[in-house]
């Protein structure tokens, strides 16, 4: 009897491989029992009258029924040849706009800042994106299930153009942060549609191989971000970072509505509007957001603008405390409903994990954004040289990604690299906090070299552990929850190291070059000092800057050397042996 499973839930952007593998081997497993095995499974369970019922359970989303041939009932057809060669490219393209939009604008942020000299907003062109892409994973993988998953996906693409598009055309820099928070709330639709897509299109023998292609697209983007928005940035305008995005993301959104077509057996959760409504907990997602930007705000002004025990810098920082408790509150109230479900934070292999990767993940993010800063403004280089010199860092992080997501899946061994990878960024973030003024090119290539190996060994393990760990139906909210982590991490981090810096620029100009006025810095490009400060001034100008710089490389120090210690509290089973979850 011919069958297939359904598909395994595929959240985590570009490093789900594994998970692709292991709901292969579970169907093979399957097979073999000759469908006699009760346990809980992500593939295919008998009914009484012999025909398969599979089910992905709640929050896996939209519940599939398929049936085996046994005479008269058809086998489920799958896309061949052209079909699934578009579908697939449309599916490429998609998770390539994801994946470069995280790295494309790094390069381009000092020309942006010459442009609306908003140094302050630095943080906000990263944090923005990286809020919504958080805040909303758990909206999207509910509206994959309860509602048609074409034409969700196809609404996750036009948000994330129209964001791109607001971005492109911005004539302020509070209009380029709005872009982006629209783009990522398309992009955490994106990411996850672009698996869930695969999986229905793919039988479960090639499923693996198409996730690990997407995964590689990923990682291809990602070392090719920086490239082509110095580039882009160089060549035209930093704006083509944006417009880069509407024909490819055009492109993929009418493949897709021209060759996909759901299967017959896909059908959504039967579900009052009211129901629906509840199962997307907005209450926690607007009190995510609103605790984010009141903490945001507090950073940006405290120290600057404002200082640090002013009333406003005060009054954010408790609505932020505020907003947390409320939260809290509101998560243990929706039970289920909620995107971070209590009953899953609880578990040792989720709550480790995503302390670890909120720590691993900002840090990566701040060297991934500053080290643009540090070439541009300090060594005076091009977007595209900039692009060109971090070549090291994000090469071996795809590298190492790849190269430890197959030795995982090959031996089970998992646990090590969390240690592993954290003991190697630390001694990275030192390096990199080293540079300064006429560094030596051997020095700052051996030092991305470093934090591109451990990055890239361990920023997808705690997906994995969590995955491994997870009961088949908690598989999407536990890959959820720990995206949420990365990102949310991503966005307090970034924002931390640009208030560090801006408040050691402001420190440092009092004694580096005192006749300069702090306000002409803050409204200065990182890439127009020259043009704007000479001599002594400019000297002065520069030391200040390697100061902010420092500060930011600080702050990675720290939060890698939490991560060494969060590491030692999680699982060290072998994730291929037999064991129960949690």
């Amino acid at each position: 009897m011919s069958r297939s499973a359904p598909p395994p839930p595929l959240l985590e952007d570009g490093k789900l491989e594994a998970i692709g593998e292991k709901a292969y081997q579970v169907e093979l497993e399957k097979e073999k029992q000759n469908v006699e095995s009760s346990e809980p499974s992500i593939a295919a369970s008998p009914t009484a009258n012999g025909v398969e019922k599979s089910e992905i359970p709640d929050n896996d989303g939209p519940v599939i029924e398929e049936k085996g041939v046994d005479g008269s009932q058809k086998p489920v057809e799958y896309p061949k040849g052209v079909e699934m060669f578009f579908i697939m490219l449309a599916l490429v393209l998609s998770i390539t706009l994801c994946s470069l939009d995280q790295t494309i604008v790094a390069t381009a942020v000092p020309k942006i800042t010459d442009r609306f000299g908003r140094l302050q907003d630095v943080s906000w062109y990263g944090s923005a994106y990286f809020l919504t892409l958080g805040a909303f994973q758990s909206q999207w993988g509910k509206v994959f299930k309860y509602f048609p998953l074409k034409t969700s996906f196809l609404v996750s693409i036009l948000i994330f153009e129209i964001g791109s598009l607001i971005s492109a055309v911005a004539q302020n820099s509070t209009t380029v942060i709005v872009g982006r928070a629209i783009a990522g709330l398309g992009a955490s639709g994106v990411a996850p549609g672009v698996y869930t897509i695969s999986a229905f299109s793919a039988a479960p023998a090639k499923r693996a191989t198409y996730t690990g292609l997407i995964g590689l697209s990923y990682g291809v983007a990602a070392v090719a971000g920086p490239l082509i928005g110095g580039a882009l940035t160089d060549a035209a305008t930093w704006r083509w970072c944006f417009y880069f995005n509407l024909p490819v993301g055009g492109l993929a959104a009418f493949v897709i509505l021209l060759t996909f077509k759901a299967p017959a057996t896909v059908k959504q959760i039967d579900a009052t509007l009211k129901e629906k409504l509840l199962q997307m907990d907005f209450p926690g997602t607007v009190l995510t957001v609103g605790a984010s930007l009141a903490l945001l705000l507090a950073l940006q002004y405290g120290g600057v603008t404002h200082p640090w025990n002013s009333r406003v810098v005060i009054g954010l920082l408790v609505g932020f405390g505020v907003m947390v408790l409320a939260l809290i509150i509101i998560e243990i109230w929706q039970g289920e409903r909620a995107m971070l479900a209590p009953r899953l934070v609880r578990q040792r292999t989720v709550w480790v994990n995503s302390v670890w990767g909120f720590f691993f993940a900002g840090a990566y993010f701040i060297t991934l954004y500053y080290l643009p800063i540090y070439f541009q403004s300090i060594d005076n280089r091009s977007p595209t040289g900039s692009g060109v010199r971090q070549i090291p860092l994000i090469a071996l992080f795809s590298v190492t990604t790849f190269a430890s997501g197959r030795a995982i899946t090959k031996t089970g061994i998992a646990a090590p690299y969390l240690l592993a990878s954290s003991v190697v960024v630390t001694i990275s973030a030192g390096l990199l906090y080293t540079l300064d003024i006429g560094t030596s090119t051997g020095k700052w290539v051996g030092y991305q070299i470093l934090a591109g190996f451990g990055y890239g060994m361990g920023l997808q393990i705690p997906v994995i552990i969590a995955q491994a760990f997870a009961e088949p139906s908690d598989i999407a909210p536990v890959t959820a929850i720990i995206i949420f982590a990365r990102s949310i991490g991503a966005t307090f981090l970034i924002a931390a190291a640009q208030s560090g810096f801006d408040n050691q620029l402001v420190h440092k100009l009092a004694s580096t070059a005192p006749s300069v006025d702090p306000a002409l810095v803050m409204a200065t490009g990182a890439t127009t000092l020259r043009q704007v400060f000479y001599g002594a001034e400019l000297d002065g100008v520069l030391r200040a800057y390697v100061g902010g710089i420092k500060v930011a490389f600080a702050i990675t120090i720290t939060a890698c050397g939490i991560t060494i210690a969060t590491s030692l509290c999680t699982k060290w089973t072998n994730l291929n042996a037999k064991k129960s979850s949690g």
